[in-house]
Order: C-alpha cells, then sequence, then structure tokens
C-alpha cells in the first residue's frame, strides 16, 4: 500500500508540474507575440530618431516629392494626387507584408527583427517630447532661439511670434502628434500589423508633404488630405480619451466634445482640446501660413499666460497616454498576431 501511495503522490508532483510548465509556456507563446513590437518600442523610448541614422520617412518623402513634380501639372490635378496617394500607400502596405511573409518564410527570427525596427522608425515619442522641451528652454532664453526651434515643429510661420505665442504652439503640437506620431501608428498596428502601421505613415508623409490649402497643392493634395482625415478619425479621440483617463480628468469629456469639432482639422482638435482642458487653458487663434493670416477658432476659455511647469505636466500626460496605448497593443497583439 506504501508503494501505491508513493506513486500515487509522484505521479500528482509530475501532474503539477506539467500543468505548471504547460501554462507557463502558453503564456510564453502569446508574449512572445508581442516581444517584437515591445522590443521597438523600447527602442524608441530610449533612441529616439538618431540625426544621421537612415528613416524610412525620409524614403517616402523623396518618392511623394519626385511624383509631385512629375504629375502636378496641367490638367486633372485632383486625380492625379489621389491616385499617387493611392498607390503608395496599398504599395507601402503590399510591400511590406510581402517582405515580412518571405523573411518569415526562410528565417522567422529576421521575420520578428524586422518587425521591431519598423516599429521603432515610425513611433517619435521620444523625439516629439525632447523637440517641445528644447523649444521651452530656448524661448526662455530668448525670442528669436524660441522661434528658430519652434520652427522644427511646426507648420506656421514664426517670424513673429511672441514668447506665448510660442510656448503655445509647442504644446498644441505636442497634443496633435501625441495622436499623429504614437497613438495612431500604434492603433494601426493593432489592426493591421506592420504593414498597417508603415502605410499610415505613408498616409501621414503624404499629407505632411501635400496636404496643404494653398494655390499649390489645394487640388493635388485634397485626397491625401482626406485620407490623412480618414486613418487619424478615430486615433484621435482616442488620445484624447487616453489624455483625460491617464490624468483623471475623465469628467472633462464634455469640454472635449465641444471644442473639439471647433478645430479647422477634422482630427487634431480632439486631442488640442482634451490638454486645453487639463491645463485650464486656451490654445488656438489666427495665425500665418505661407504668408497669409488662417483663422482657427479658439480652444477653451482661460487666456492665460504659459510656463515650464504646463510643459512638464503636458509631457507626463502624453508619457502615460503613451504607456496605456502600448500596454493596449501588447495585448492585442498576443491574442491576434
Amino acid at each position: 500500500m506504501r508503494n501505491i501511495s508513493n506513486g500515487f503522490h509522484n505521479w500528482n508532483y509530475i501532474f503539477t508540474f506539467a500543468t505548471i510548465m504547460y501554462y507557463w509556456f502558453h503564456h510564453s507563446f502569446y508574449l512572445a507575440k508581442a516581444l517584437p513590437f515591445i522590443g521597438g518600442w523600447l527602442a524608441d523610448r530610449l533612441l529616439g530618431d538618431p540625426e544621421g541614422w537612415p528613416h524610412p520617412v525620409v524614403g517616402f518623402g523623396k518618392v511623394i516629392s519626385l511624383g509631385e513634380k512629375t504629375l502636378n501639372k496641367g490638367n486633372n490635378r485632383a486625380a492625379k494626387g489621389g491616385v499617387m496617394a493611392l498607390v503608395l500607400i496599398v504599395g507601402t502596405y503590399l510591400l511590406c507584408e510581402r517582405i515580412l511573409a518571405l523573411a518569415g518564410y526562410f528565417y522567422p527570427l529576421f521575420a520578428s527583427v524586422l518587425v521591431g525596427v519598423g516599429v521603432f522608425y515610425c513611433l517619435a515619442g521620444k523625439t516629439l517630447i525632447k523637440e517641445v522641451k528644447a523649444v521651452f528652454e530656448a524661448v526662455n532664453c530668448s525670442t528669436e532661439e524660441g522661434r528658430k526651434q519652434v520652427g522644427r515643429i511646426v507648420g506656421r510661420d514664426t517670424s513673429r511670434l511672441s514668447p506665448q505665442e510660442i510656448r503655445a504652439a509647442a504644446l498644441e503640437t505636442l497634443a496633435e502628434n501625441l495622436s499623429d506620431g504614437v497613438i495612431a501608428p500604434m492603433f494601426w498596428f493593432a489592426l493591421l500589423g506592420l504593414p498597417g502601421m508603415m502605410a499610415y505613415k505613408m498616409v501621414n508623409t503624404l499629407d505632411s508633404m501635400i496636404g496643404y490649402k494653398n494655390e499649390r497643392y489645394l487640388e493635388f493634395g485634397q485626397i491625401a488630405a482626406r485620407l490623412d482625415d480618414l486613418a487619424n478619425y478615430i486615433p484621435a479621440r482616442l488620445t484624447a480619451w487616453l489624455m483625460l483617463a491617464v490624468s483623471g480628468n475623465l469628467d472633462k469629456m464634455d469640454f472635449v466634445k465641444r471644442f473639439g469639432p471647433a478645430h479647422a482639422s477634422p482630427n487634431s482638435g480632439y486631442p488640442e482640446s482634451a490638454l486645453a482642458a487639463i491645463l485650464n487653458c486656451r490654445f488656438g487663434g489666427t495665425h500665418d501660413y505661407f504668408g497669409k493670416p488662417v483663422e482657427k477658432p479658439y480652444i477653451g476659455t482661460n487666456e492665460r499666460a504659459f510656463s515650464t511647469e504646463d510643459m512638464l505636466i503636458a509631457i507626463k500626460i502624453n508619457s502615460n497616454a503613451e504607456l496605456a496605448m502600448g500596454l493596449i497593443v501588447c495585448l492585442i497583439s498576443m491574442i491576434i498576431h
């Protein structure tokens, strides 16, 4: 009986050990599916965009510039611009998907490395924060230095901006580009993997280069601009919600619903209004673009001076919103990809 009892206990231990190992391997397998995203995300947090490194967006820009110079002439400019945008977006998705498929077929580990590298290049969280900090440091030294520094991250004319307008422009850009440079790429990765993330970056680059409402790009870039509006529709609103959530201000969602749609852009107003609600300040107003004044509605009602403390609060919100979205994408990657 003792031998039978000992045998029973031995099998019980083996079964318990096997169960533990099964769950460990099971969850490790799912965790491994998220590792390429985690690796690329952490690389961006550590390195940002190192100057001098090759970057796919630079390549996107060269292709777009060549296409614009070739096609943006004569009749049917809107159609030609739209066809170019669609070809580049779909082509980017398919090319990325094929490269990953081939790499996965011959060497799966290399495919995972490619995904991590792609994620690294598609995110701009650290660089965004670095640039906004530099603006506040520069304008604290002199207005002219502040104008020069903020000109690196905004499209408006900066030659006549006051210190208040320089700080406002930096904070607006911080909120808007949290969506464009971090949350939206993560959103499209969660939905369509790295090919979707890369295709989104092409959409975003097209809009930043030819999506302007001036004489040169009004027709040629209008479809690219609309595609960018569509690609950012959900991410912009998700960004605003995340900003309010991580700062404990979900009760200010009505503020966002009120001022978000008032922005000239169908999307930018949402993260900007979320930050305005959190900081209890006012963004917007008329600014010069390409030498012409462009009227923009105000977001918020409390016109007050901005300080370095506002910048630090905004950066903390950006970082926490990025962390929350990153964790969401990790969970989705473990389940789907």
